[in-house]
């Protein structure tokens, strides 16, 4: 977070006729314009006090959003490039909203690789997520559809764009953090696309993860994934339906072939768990486990968000229990050294047999969770069993409630309630918002007033929720306020100083409002 030795006054500038305020998290290094006319403290309602009361409350906003904002995306147009999540490697903070746009030269593609990725989230990326969207810009048109999110603990693939654009996006919830990530991207001209050495590359430069391969379905429009699978060793991979049963690495106890990929599915009845235990087990050994690895999903296939483990080495694997009747074992052999495999043996039990250590609570599908999630007010449980039995229980009070809007500048807008202290702008209560806009009658000058208005009054004296939250304002109402005001500003030697980029970009009421 960013305190206010970050937010200076340019010392070169520190004269009678004019003022520059310096703050990195505002899009470009000069953010203010020259106001070369001197002033007199009995400031009336005349173009020079609105450009000075202007200058004023747009800086407070500034210097504000400055403090509780953590700076993050932007533009590169190099052609190469780094970036990272917020104070990466560090955990990264909540309620963030980071897009950096990555612009290379005409003719050229984007290249993009997460070199470390650790993004809290479940196998829908609803609360924290990474999303790729390819913009239009020189080359053939992208694909048409939504962005494509990511999040869990194992990188995405090798991201190849059409165009010789793309957004990426990194949205944080208010909850649980993780470690965040960290990426870089080159520009490569069409016919250099490529995948790491553990990806398969389709056409048109779709990068998969092997457990995709040789899967059963047909992820590459030219089919390619799924050519050749007849040629794998006859003991790798394949559906594993008994109650129990083995798997191992071809050869075992000798040494695996070269270039293997086995994938195992294990599918029991519904209503039951599978437990897996490693007997022996010998990989090639590497730090990230990059070379040979097992990896072991909750799930039936090989998403990120379902991993519950990547193994390499000589230390033997822990034993895992799934969480539904589905499992998914893939084990990867590079074309280097080869070592003796693993052999495992599964069990599936009756799902109501699972036990929990006596600091959880077994969930109704034997799930366990913390005791502190019990009758919190929150479905940690997917079948709600942990909010079952509740009755006498009081949750802790909200820290604020919902009051009714006081602040004359925000009366008679969308909303008519408001909630303090203000968590983003660290003002107590209305009384403090009021002070810092009681000289905004001098913007009502502005043509641009009600659009800036709106803006103002969302970020100072915001909408309060049925919960006593508040809402932030959507992006749309400060581009609104942006492209309405910036000439008229501009004409007062005012630049525009909010980076819009940084507020939720949603309709959906829950994550912002447009008041």
């Amino acid at each position: 977070m960013r305190d206010f030795t970050e937010i200076t006054l340019c010392p070169e500038t520190l004269d009678h006729s004019k003022t520059e305020f310096c703050n990195p998290v505002f899009e470009g290094h000069q953010l203010w314009g020259q106001v070369a006319w001197r002033y007199r403290a009995d400031c009336k309602f005349t173009w020079l006090c609105v450009a000075l009361m202007s200058t004023i409350l747009l800086f407070l906003i500034a210097l504000l959003l400055g403090i509780v904002i953590h700076p993050c995306g932007g533009t590169l147009r190099g052609p190469e490039g780094t970036f990272s999540s917020p104070n990466y490697p560090a955990p990264y903070p909540p309620n963030t909203l980071c897009i950096w746009h990555i612009e290379v030269g005409p003719g050229l593609a984007i290249q993009l690789k997460m070199e470390t990725f650790s993004v809290e989230g479940t196998a829908s990326c609803l609360f924290d997520r990474v999303e790729l969207y390819e913009e239009q810009g020189e080359g053939p048109a992208p694909a048409q559809g939504g962005p494509t999110r990511f999040c869990g603990n194992v990188p995405p693939p090798t991201f190849n764009s059409n165009s010789n654009r793309l957004r990426v996006t990194f949205v944080s919830d208010s909850s649980v953090g993780a470690l965040g990530f960290s990426a870089r991207y080159r520009a490569v001209a069409p016919s250099e696309k490529s995948c790491a050495w553990d990806e398969h590359l389709c056409d048109q430069g779709l990068c998969l993860q092997l457990g995709f391969v040789c899967d059963g379905f047909q992820d590459c429009t030219d089919k390619s994934d799924e050519d050749n699978c007849s040629l794998k060793h006859k003991e790798c991979g394949g559906p594993l339906t008994a109650l129990e049963g083995h798997l191992s690495t071809p050869n075992h106890p000798q040494p695996y072939p070269h270039q293997q990929l086995c994938l195992w599915q294990i599918s029991v009845p519904v209503g039951h768990v599978i437990d897996l235990h490693f007997h022996n087990f010998s990989l090639e050994s590497h730090e990230d486990c990059s070379f040979d690895f097992v990896e072991v999903h909750d799930s039936a296939g090989t998403g990120a968000a379902s991993l519950m483990g990547r193994f390499c080495g000589h230390q033997l694997p822990p034993s895992l229990t799934s969480s539904r009747h589905v499992m998914t074992i893939l084990f990867v052999a590079d074309e280097g050294v080869a070592d003796n495999g693993f052999f495992a043996t599964y069990q599936a039990r009756n799902a109501t047999e699972k036990t929990c250590s006596p600091a959880e609570f077994s969930c109704g599908n034997g799930e366990c969770r913390a005791l502190e999630s019990v009758c919190d007010g929150w479905h940690d449980c997917p079948d709600g069993t942990d909010e079952l039995n509740c009755t006498g229980v009081s949750y802790p009070a909200f820290g604020s409630v919902c009051e009714p809007v006081e602040v004359e500048m925000c009366l008679g807008l969308g909303y008519n309630a408001t909630s303090f202290p203000n968590i983003w702008l660290a003002i107590p209560d209305q009384e403090g918002a009021a002070e810092v806009l009681q000289d905004y009658q001098t913007l009502m000058e502005l043509p641009c007033f009600q659009h800036l208005r709106l803006l103002i009054c969302s970020l100072f004296v915001p909408k309060c929720t049925p919960d006593g939250g508040v809402l932030q304002p959507c992006r749309a109402v400060c581009q609104a306020a942006e492209l309405r005001c910036q000439h008229s500003l501009g004409l007062l030697g005012i630049l525009w100083p909010i980076n819009c980029n940084i507020l939720p970009d949603s309709n959906d009421p829950v994550e912002c409002f447009q008041p």
